[in-house]
Formats: C-alpha cells, structure tokens, sequence
C-alpha cells in the first residue's frame, strides 16, 4: 500500500467578500512525504497549516496545484484519509462504541469485521471500561482517546491531525502524544500533524516543515531523526527527553525559524 504523499506547487487563494482583496493562504508549496513519515507543520497563526491539511484530506479544493496519494490525486475525502480535529468531533448521543463504529458503519464494513475492528482498538486506545459511556462522561482527554480510536479503525493510508491535544491540560497532553507515537508505531499509516507547540513537534516528528507568514511557503524542513540519532527520541518519555541538550538545541532552533515570521507580521 503506497501511503506517500506529494504536494506540486500547491496555492490555495480564497476570494474576498464586497470588495475586499483576495487571500492567499497557502502559495507554491511543494513536497514529498514519504512512506509511514510522521511529518509535523508548524508555523505562525494563519499561515495556512490547517488548509494543507484540508487539502489533503480532500475537503478543499487548491487553487492550482495538486495534492497525490500515491500516484493518485486527492480530489475528496474518503476512509482512506482519517482526521482527527481539536475539538474531538463526537457525536453527544452516540457512546464510545457508536462513535468508533459510526466510520465503519458508513463504508460498509460488516458486522463481524466491525466488531473485531473495534475490541482491539477499545484495548490499543485505552477505552476499555467505557465502551458505554457518552462523550459528556468523559474527559477531554479521553474523549481525544475515542476520536483518534474512530480514526484508526478504518485504518487509513494518511492520518490527520490538526492540533489534537491542543484543548487537553499539560498531563493530558503528554500522556496523549505517547500513546499516539505508541499506536502510529503498530499500523504506520502516514500522519501529518498540525501544532502550535514546538516542544510536540520536536518530540513526535521525523522532519518538521516550518511556515512562512501568509501567504505560507516552506521556510525550512529540519530532519529530526538526523537529530535524534538510530533510536529516535520519541521511543523515550518526554519528561527523559527534555532533559536532553540536543533535543533542547533542536527545539530552540524551531522556536527562532517560527518568531523570525511572528516578528515580520
């Protein structure tokens, strides 16, 4: 299964409303991901990492440019393209079983098939126990646990995420980006991850693509396993890793590309 993606001079221009000028979000941004990558986009506010990201789950269309999958453009969603949002996007009145089940479900998948889908990931995700609770019984944390377990169990070709523990406290939020290294590493479908948060970046990427200000362009892509060494530091808790001087160095490094743009605007 060919899960690379690439990106040929990708512009996504939204039109302006009464006058006002057009903007243009994202602007000849080419790339090459390559096969089970955990890529990861940081940049400024704005300078169009959840569009890319919407692009290339197919639920935008780009200006000009292309997006493949493969040797096959993305022209719309499908199950082969999860996405998992910050705001956890369950149903209330569905529990956790139904919301993992609603994507299956959908395409078709049968009942059996389903069932064992849903028993492993319920054990992978750490959901066992509150296969009947509703999304307003649990925490955010565990709500994010149900989201990215519905994702997973279609088991996708590209995983997306767009700032997905950025709602979740400090504990939470590092508990989170583990579990996620923890079950990427089993099925390795490719992820493209979205975050404000350098220190995330650093800890969970193989290389980081760093944005340009709108109109955003590629500023510089920094190869983290070259800096991380044969064992890549995301295998360690990151309690152990920041203590690290060149994961510090690193992350030092990626903060300065990102407040070069800030400092611009």
């Amino acid at each position: 299964m060919d899960n690379r993606i690439r990106y040929d001079r990708l512009s996504m221009v939204f039109p302006g409303n009464r006058g006002t000028p057009d903007t243009v979000a994202v602007e000849d941004f080419s790339l090459e991901i390559g096969q089970s990558e955990f890529l990861v986009v940081v940049g400024p506010s704005g300078c169009g990492k959840s569009t890319i990201l919407a692009m290339t789950g197919g639920l935008a269309k780009p200006t000009s440019g292309g997006v493949f999958l493969g040797d096959e453009a993305i022209r719309r969603p499908g199950p082969d393209k999860a996405v998992v949002f910050q705001n956890f996007s369950l149903f209330p009145w569905k529990t956790v079983i139904q919301n993992i089940e609603f994507g299956l479900s959908l395409n078709h998948v049968d009942k059996a098939e389903r069932s064992r889908r849903i028993e492993y990931y319920i054990d992978v995700i750490g959901l066992r126990g509150f296969e009947a609770h509703y999304p307003r019984q649990l925490s955010g944390g565990m709500q994010q646990r149900v989201a990215i377990a519905r994702s997973l169990v279609l088991r996708p070709r590209v995983l997306l995420l767009d700032e997905p523990f950025a709602a979740l406290d400090a504990q939470n939020r590092t508990v989170m980006q583990e579990e996620l290294v923890r079950v990427w590493s089993e099925q390795k479908p490719t992820v493209i991850f979205i975050t404000h948060s350098v220190e995330e970046a650093v800890f969970l990427a193989d290389r980081i693509v760093v944005m340009t200000r709108r109109p955003g362009r590629i500023k510089e892509i920094i190869d983290v396993r070259a800096a991380a060494g044969e064992e890549h530091w995301r295998s360690i808790p990151l309690d152990q890793v920041m203590r690290r001087a060149d994961f510090q160095d690193l992350r030092g490094h990626v903060w300065n590309l990102i407040r070069e743009e800030i400092q611009l605007a």
